[in-house]
């Protein structure tokens, strides 16, 4: 029996679908990955603030002791 118009435009949209599916899971993958890298450098931003309060502290405390 031959395949209808109708059948065959069901298969090609269900192929569709199953191709976007592994793509949008390859791109959650992909954000997932660049998330966690993101947060790396914010830890490391949080990191220097420190250091940077610190620094200020004893350029503010040398200007004033001159």
């Amino acid at each position: 029996m031959a395949e209808t118009h109708a059948s065959k435009a069901l298969k090609k949209i269900e192929i569709h679908e199953a191709e976007c599916a592994l793509r949008y899971a390859a791109i959650k993958e992909r954000l997932d990955s660049g998330s966690e890298r993101f947060d790396k450098l914010e830890r490391m931003i949080w990191g220097i603030y420190p250091v940077m309060i610190t620094s200020l502290i004893a350029i503010v405390g040398l200007v004033l002791t001159q």
